[in-house]
């Protein structure tokens, strides 16, 4: 491959590995972006569009994306602010997987219990910019200056040992299920930010000419994240019962209902969140719909 073959191309950069590039993957299918990745090569031709994907280690997408050398990224919230480029990119959509906090944690056996507590004291962490900006505002309050401010040391892996090892009274580390955070012997006791995967652009793009084809991409990748959040509801109800069962079964926009043959009773078909499934047939039972269905929209755009 050269440079040629990505003349006109829009480049659309996605994590080369991590938490965050299987789920890329799936978003990608979803969309039907469809290529052929050949293996140590970070750049590949999309088959059925005028696409190239650019795979790339997610904390260098926002500034790729920033400067306009790629028209489009996925990656995390927390890596977009840490880097400095939220004023440089658009999110143009949050996409509901790699969710995660970055949280202050301090040993469970220690002394310190609050941020409070740690203000002053050594800090170890992967996100300086972050932790330098949370300990700086906890500083000002606390009206700690010179050598009484806290202080920030970057480490770029396994930051959770840092404690165990004597190098610091706390560290700022992702936490997603905790499981890393208890094994280290430590607990949360602050959250800096909460954090997700998300689709961003830049401010600037450097090719108009892609704009209609970033809407298109956009909009799919739309369609494919409310798909695996929602589920497709249908159920029959009598019509005086109607206001009730919408009230549970809004929709995105509205429900679609239609007439019976059945005198005065309704077919209802409505998206509803599937976290909430359970409990809204519970409610519809109670409210005395009948022949409840679910459908799933997984392998569907909406």
């Amino acid at each position: 491959m050269n440079a040629d073959s990505l003349d006109g191309r829009l480049l659309f950069a996605i994590p080369k590995k991590g938490r965050l590039y299987e789920k890329c993957l799936s978003i990608l299918a979803g969309a039907d972006i469809q290529f052929r990745r050949h293996a140590r090569l970070d750049v590949c031709l999309v088959l059925n569009h005028p696409i190239a994907l650019v795979f790339l280690p997610a904390s260098d997408i926002p500034s790729f994306v920033g400067k306009g050398n790629v028209d489009l990224g996925i990656t995390g919230h927390d890596v977009i602010v840490e880097s400095q480029m939220h004023e440089h990119v658009t999110e143009e959509l949050r996409l509901g997987f790699g969710k995660c906090a970055l949280q202050v944690q301090v040993p469970e056996a220690g002394s310190i219990t609050t941020v409070e507590d740690l203000a002053g004291k050594r800090v170890v962490t992967s996100f300086e910019v972050l932790s330098g900006d949370y300990f700086g505002k906890l500083d000002d309050q606390l009206q700690l200056s010179g050598d009484k401010r806290t202080k920030i040391e970057y480490v770029g892996g396994s930051v959770e040992a840092a404690c165990a090892l004597g190098l610091a009274d706390g560290i700022v580390d992702l936490v997603e299920s905790g499981d890393t955070m208890r094994a280290a012997g430590l607990h949360a006791i602050a959250t800096v930010l909460e954090t997700e995967a998300v689709l961003i652009k830049s401010r600037v793009p450097k090719h108009e000419a892609h704009s209609n084809l970033i809407t298109l991409i956009t909009n799919r990748i739309k369609g494919v994240v409310a798909a695996s959040k929602y589920a497709i509801c249908q159920y029959n109800i009598a019509r005086d019962r109607l206001p009730s069962a919408i009230a549970i079964t809004p929709g995105r926009r509205a429900p679609t209902i239609s007439p019976l043959e059945t005198d005065n009773w309704v077919a209802v078909s409505s998206m509803v969140e599937k976290k909430r499934l359970a409990q809204i047939m519970d409610d519809l039972v109670t409210t005395g719909a009948e022949d409840i269905l679910i459908f799933n929209l997984d392998n569907c755009r909406v």
